[in-house]
């Protein structure tokens, strides 16, 4: 390992005011409110301005080729920590949630690639540093922007008002054998639970089994994962304590993405009209609408 233990959360907070200062990190200033369906209470966010991240995004479209890769090379100012020999950690450049974390590979990987140990060993070593919630986007359907593969990380709470909306729904779960459903989620899923005292290589092993068995239960076809390319698109969201994958079949509905932070009770609208209707439809409506099955 590379990473010094007990060092992840002060290397963040460092680089991300350095980063701050040289203009490298980009917050995205956002309002919020609370929409509640289902027993939950969806925090909604306004994204105030994305004015720059829109034009970066132009720039880019049109001064390189389309498999332009923001990874290869990494902007230095945003490298946060060496976290194996497979991956690194950056800064999410255009953040909405303070201290967002991308945890990406350092060779190229496909973001439409199944996760492998090596994935599952970066996601452990980061949750174990910071009580968060770490996520996967697998695939543009389900929200990725980058082709190369990266995961997440956000610290919890998620907002001064709430840990994380969804934990009521995953405390309510029921279980056959090792698979929970929550009857507070009107939409395919599958829930595992998470062992917070493994240690590091018991934990990599342990959750990429807790994947392949979810990824069965929500009926992608792994083909006994034979090829590395996923099957169909799917969002993977985990803490300390459980693991949770949705599957995909649209990327948005009525002009509101959705990616993995959706099915945490986190949503983003750029906009009034975009959050009414989020309002008459209702968040779960939304959720349940871009969802397989």
């Amino acid at each position: 390992m590379v990473l010094e233990p007990g060092t992840l959360w002060t290397k963040v907070v460092e680089q991300t005011k350095y980063a701050l200062r040289t203009g490298a990190l980009q917050s995205i200033p956002t309002d919020y409110e609370y929409v509640e369906q289902n027993g939950i209470s969806f925090l909604v966010r306004t994204l105030s301005n994305l004015v720059r991240k829109d034009e970066a995004k132009q720039a880019k479209n049109t001064a390189v080729a389309k498999d332009f890769n923001p990874f290869l090379p990494y902007e230095e100012d945003l490298f946060v920590a060496d976290i194996s020999n497979t991956h690194l950690c950056l800064l999410n450049k255009f953040n909405v949630v303070d201290y967002h974390l991308l945890m990406i590979t350092r060779a190229f990987e496909d973001q439409e690639n199944w996760l492998n140990w090596r994935d599952f060993q970066a996601m452990w070593v980061t949750l174990a540093e910071i009580d968060g919630l770490a996520f996967y986007n697998g695939g543009k359907i389900a929200g990725a922007s980058q082709k190369h593969k990266h995961l997440q990380l956000v610290p919890l709470p998620l907002a001064e008002k709430v840990n994380l909306p969804i934990e009521r729904a995953i405390a309510t779960a029921k279980f056959t054998g090792s698979i929970g459903t929550s009857s507070m989620f009107p939409f395919v899923h599958a829930i595992a639970l998470l062992d917070p005292s493994w240690t590091l290589d018991n934990a990599a092993t342990a959750m990429l089994e807790c994947y392949q068995n979810l990824l069965h239960a929500v009926g992608l076809n792994t083909n006994e994962f034979k090829s590395d390319k996923q099957s169909g698109a799917y969002n993977l969201l985990a803490t300390r304590q459980w693991m949770l994958v949705v599957p995909r079949s649209q990327e948005s509905f009525e002009s509101i993405s959705v990616n993995s932070l959706g099915f945490a009770g986190s949503l983003f609208v750029r906009n009034d009209e975009q959050m009414q209707i989020l309002k008459h439809y209702g968040p779960m409506t939304v959720l349940q609408q871009v969802t397989s099955g």
